[in-house]
């Protein structure tokens, strides 16, 4: 189909679906407006908006189908309705031949399948828009057959994904210079994340990488099973890794009559989200119940097992501090501080004054102290204070919305699996962890270590340094030398008060821990 084409089909797609209603409304040219009408003549619109969209993406192909998942992330943007109607969308994409992938296989890895493989599934157990899943076994390097899980990219997927790409940005220039809401949703912005985001999947080492750092992660925390990479097999078109068995984390029933303890793996499941973000601040960010299963093997019994790792999301020490100080403030009843996290943040214009904005956060969180704290959302209660900071003019960062998205899933998965849990006792620890270690002497250790090889490095250079620069000065190095003295003596007392403030430093920190463990929280 050629881009006139595609693009024809895209508007009519859009007009029967009513997509135009959507945001014509908005829009400034009135001929705009009557032109949809006359060429929509007859059609009915009896479904919500959000199923509309979610159908018309659906009808659009699997691109605009991902296209749909990934802006349903963007709940700063979106409408509840919307937002929570395309997260329903799921890549319903038949497999392609398995002779098509046999021969990536073969071209990839630069072999003939029956000598990479001692058996191979033609049979895809699993097949989405980007890649599909082939089981097989092969020998290790002792032998020993090993049971392993083939991804295989979708051939021809890059130029398909380019072609409606470029669509994409057209459509958004339109509707950004079209429409009064155009600026305010971003639209080229937002497919330029989904451009990075297509494209970052797209290559199968990215995804083994990740997937590798999480398994040594999350190493001795007995609570999740990762598949381990086999890296000479892994290329950007191909990746191989252990196959994993388990249980769908969905069959609750099954799970219980194998007796599994629900409860347990509902905190389990928190515990594994709220370590992954405030300890290790590089998190699973698509946890869905299709990547997640539970182990019923009698060595890992009840341990979850992790899939599919072509997002991950990253937080700094700054985004950290961030959300746990809101989550803190927020617990506390503490808008003020809220209001001021997001202003010394410098996501909010330094013109805002605190009091309107402690006012807009107050009516978002203070209905949730009506109800008991295990039915409180922390995943509602970020998405709000980002649809309300964005009356402020508020510059969302693109991992926290990431991170929201991931919490709504892990909220969602937990309570389905025990109605009656706490997401708060279990984040606790966590958040007080992490003020611990920001106020203690750990943090004073840490940044000691961090800068110990640049010291190292420089202290045995001094001598030569000190030497070259007397040589340059010429003989008569009395009066310098007085100086140097008289310099050393200052930095003697220097240190000495320093190594006082450092021993003070430690004892306040002391103090201010059981201050913390007692008064915090």
């Amino acid at each position: 189909m050629t881009r006139l084409g595609r693009g024809v089909f895209i508007v009519w797609v859009a007009l029967r679906y009513g997509l135009d209603e959507l945001v014509l409304t908005s829009f400034q040219k009135p001929w705009l407006r009557l032109l949809a009408r006359i060429v929509s003549v007859g059609r009915r619109l009896d479904a919500p908006r959000g199923q509309r969209l979610r159908e018309a993406l659906e009808r659009l192909g699997p691109i605009f189908v991902k296209f749909g998942q990934v802006l349903s992330t963007r709940r700063d943007l979106l409408p509840l309705d919307i937002a929570n109607e395309l997260a329903k969308l799921q890549d319903r994409v038949p497999p392609f031949p398995s002779e098509v992938a046999v021969a990536t296989i073969e071209r990839a890895l630069g072999k003939p399948l029956a000598e990479l493989f001692d058996s191979f599934e033609h049979t895809p157990v699993a097949s989405a828009s980007i890649a599909q899943v082939h089981f097989a076994v092969l020998r290790d390097r002792q032998g020993k057959p090993r049971e392993v899980a083939v991804k295989v990219l979708r051939p021809g997927m890059l130029n398909v994904i380019d072609k409606d790409l470029s669509l994409m940005r057209m459509m958004a220039g339109w509707l950004e210079g079209l429409s009064a809401d155009g600026k305010r949703l971003k639209p080229r912005e937002v497919v330029a994340e989904f451009d990075k985001y297509l494209h970052d999947e797209l290559d199968l080492v990215r995804e083994a990488a990740s997937a590798a750092q999480l398994r040594r992660n999350m190493e001795g925390l007995n609570l999740v099973l990762i598949p381990e990479m086999w890296w000479d097999l892994c290329t950007t078109e191909v990746l191989v890794m252990e196959r994993m068995h388990g249980v769908p984390i969905s069959q609750v029933d099954r799970l219980r009559e194998a007796g599994v303890d629900i409860p347990k793996l509902a905190r389990d499941g928190v515990t594994l989200f709220f370590t992954q973000v405030f300890r290790d601040g590089f998190f699973h960010a698509d946890m869905h119940p299709g990547n997640i299963q539970v182990s019923l093997a009698p060595e890992t019994f009840g341990r979850y097992i992790s899939l599919d790792f072509g997002i991950v999301g990253t937080l700094t020490e700054v985004d950290k501090e961030y959300l746990a100080q809101n989550f803190v403030a927020f617990f506390r009843r503490d808008y003020k501080r809220v209001a001021e996290l997001h202003i010394e943040s410098g996501w909010v214009p330094a013109s805002t004054r605190v009091d309107e904005l402690e006012a807009a956060v107050r009516a978002v969180c203070e209905p949730y102290f009506d109800r008991p704290l295990k039915e409180i959302s922390l995943g509602m209660v970020l998405m709000r204070l980002f649809q309300t900071s964005r009356r402020f003019q508020v510059e969302i960062q693109p991992q926290l919305v990431l991170l929201q998205k991931t919490l709504l899933n892990i909220e969602g998965l937990g309570r389905d699996l025990d109605p009656d849990l706490d997401l708060w006792a279990t984040a606790k620890p966590f958040l007080e962890q992490w003020m611990l270690e920001q106020v203690g002497p750990q943090k004073l250790i840490r940044e000691l270590k961090a800068q110990a090889p640049r010291y190292a490095k420089l202290l045995p250079e001094l001598p030569g340094l000190l030497h070259q620069f007397l040589q340059q000065r010429g003989t008569d190095n009395s009066q310098l030398v007085q100086e140097l003295l008289l310099e050393q003596k200052r930095t003697n007392r220097l240190l000495q008060t320093l190594v006082a403030a450092v021993i003070g430093f430690a004892l306040g920190m002391v103090v201010m821990q059981i201050v913390v463990r007692v008064g915090v929280f």
